[in-house]
């Protein structure tokens, strides 16, 4: 059994290799015909009548071929700035046929020398279009990607009252536009990487090169190199690549789908990795505070945000905890009850033939299989089955004696406590460690959720986000504008945290009188 499995893992090692050598690295022939039929035999052409490929003769008689692919090149482009001008030209060859063709007869932007059949495959896939020259060795790949993407619309999963409307797409040049239209500096640096064996897919690396730390820079870059992996389609791939403890239920990087919260991150000293087909854009490192806060905290006055991010963490302490405390205090500790609620909760209970545990789980994950539900029904329908379903089961449990009254409200409390958590990270860790909580409770009370707190914080606090602590500038400190869980008016957050070791740590103090 052992000797059939190392070679069944070997012999799968060896398929993925030769899968990552099906390009050969080949250079071009002189000779057209030979380099267009070697194209069309990787593409497997005509069973695949994605190539498309149109031979041209120039005023001056040279055969020119112009190869694409359909679904991922603009065939407008491709007409107005490829083949009327190849048509029109007449080359002389004095500085050679593709120089001349580029610098003389091409009028759109973005082209590029190549010489192998591998270079030209994979230009052909991302939506160049290929020129082959008869007599030259060397091919020219122009920038003509038409890949259909929707259009700009309002953020769906994170909504603010006050600040922009915008979100991401599935397009990154869209994306980029975006971020730019936020960012505008000329140090905004944007590098590409290259993520799938089979399926290679660019990744957009986008960084202030005056603001973030140059060895975060490289240290994401050689995450991104280690990768091995035969197709990533998306951002949510990529994110559990990147994790340093995929098991954790702390999540190490941030996804957000807003350009000016990317913006904001930016101007931290943070990495914002893009990528087609992804409608969002994935932070990296993370802290806490990163995650507890939102991009609506800065638009809204000092008072107003304060106040959001109180509510805020209270809805955390009670998501976390709250039906831990009531198993602890209905289990072990029934004297922290003033006597008539006492006396009302075990009237309520009298009737009731689940021990507190089972009937708290029991509500849990009926709240959990609503939760769930109401996201994955139409639209139209989800609010209807949260809010129905959760008067109806809610009304009916108590009628049948199956759960006491009490018991309804402190799930529904919670769960709505769950809901103003912002991000969807954060959230999930939270209903799945509220479940750890319980546990514990229903062993030691009180000192069992002391005891899973302790343990929690500690681990929390010996994460890493690519190098940077899960709940730094706090713990360990280090000076920042102690933008926190209460954030200062704009006026004094004029220190990036240094914890994000920024080659600029000061902000441009703002002219003016100063405030109080």
């Amino acid at each position: 059994m052992g000797d059939f499995l190392k070679r069944l893992f070997e012999g799968a090692g060896g398929d993925q290799q030769a899968s990552a050598n099906d390009v050969p690295k080949d250079p071009f022939s002189t000779n057209l015909d030979d380099n267009g039929k070697r194209l069309e035999e990787l593409f497997l052409f005509p069973l695949n009548d994605a190539l498309k490929f149109r031979e041209l003769t120039t005023q001056s008689g040279q055969r020119v071929k112009v190869l694409f692919v359909t679904g991922a090149a603009d065939t407008d482009k491709i007409s107005d700035y490829v083949i009327k001008p190849l048509l029109n030209s007449e080359t002389e060859g004095k500085q050679g046929l593709t120089d001349e063709i580029m610098n003389h007869v091409l009028t759109i932007s973005g082209t590029e020398k190549i010489s192998d059949f591998q270079a030209a495959v994979l230009k052909l896939i991302n939506g160049n279009t290929v020129i082959l020259i008869d007599g030259e060795k060397e091919g020219i790949a122009v920038e003509t990607a038409g890949f259909e993407s929707r259009q700009v619309a309002e953020p769906t999963r994170e909504i603010v009252i006050k600040g922009p409307k915008n979100a991401f797409v599935e397009s990154n040049d869209i994306n980029h536009s975006l971020i730019r239209r936020q960012v505008k500096d000329h140090r905004l640096v944007s590098e590409t990487a290259m993520v799938g064996v089979e399926s290679p897919q660019k990744i957009s690396i986008l960084y202030l090169d005056h603001i973030v730390d140059r060895e975060l820079v490289k240290k994401v870059k050689d995450e991104i190199d280690q990768i091995d992996k035969a197709a990533i389609l998306t951002l949510s791939e990529l994110e559990e690549l990147l994790e340093e403890r995929p098991y954790s239920l702390i999540p190490s990087t941030l996804s957000t789908e807003r350009p000016d919260r990317a913006a904001s991150f930016l101007n931290e000293g943070h990495v914002v990795l893009l990528m087609d087909n992804s409608p969002d854009a994935l932070i990296a490192p993370v802290t806490f505070w990163a995650l507890f806060h939102t991009a609506e905290d800065q638009f809204l006055r000092w008072a107003y945000g304060n106040f959001a991010r109180i509510i805020r963490t209270i809805a955390l302490f009670l998501a976390l905890l709250m039906p831990a405390i009531y198993v602890a205090v209905v289990t072990f500790h029934p004297e922290l009850i003033p006597t008539d609620l006492l006396l009302a909760i075990a009237a309520s209970r009298e009737r009731v033939p689940f021990p507190t545990l089972l009937e708290l789980l029991l509500m849990e994950i009926t709240f959990e299989i609503l939760r769930e539900a109401g996201i994955r029904v139409p639209a139209p329908l989800g609010s209807t089955i949260g809010i129905v379903g959760a008067l109806i089961l809610g009304q009916a449990a108590v009628q049948a004696n199956l759960v006491s009254p009490l018991l309804v409200v402190v799930i529904a409390i919670t769960g709505l406590a769950s809901f103003a958590i912002p991000d969807i990270g954060l959230s999930v860790m939270t209903r799945i460690i509220r479940f750890i909580f319980i546990a514990a409770a229903f062993f030691m009370g009180f000192v069992g959720i002391a005891l899973a707190a302790t343990a929690m914080l500690a681990y929390a606090a010996s994460l890493k986000s690519f190098g940077v602590p899960f709940f730094a500038p706090l713990s360990p400190h280090m000076p920042s504008s102690r933008d926190l869980f209460l954030r200062p008016i704009l006026k004094k957050q004029w220190l990036r945290p240094l914890s994000m070791r920024p080659r600029d740590a000061i902000r441009a103090k703002p002219k003016g009188r100063s405030g109080s």
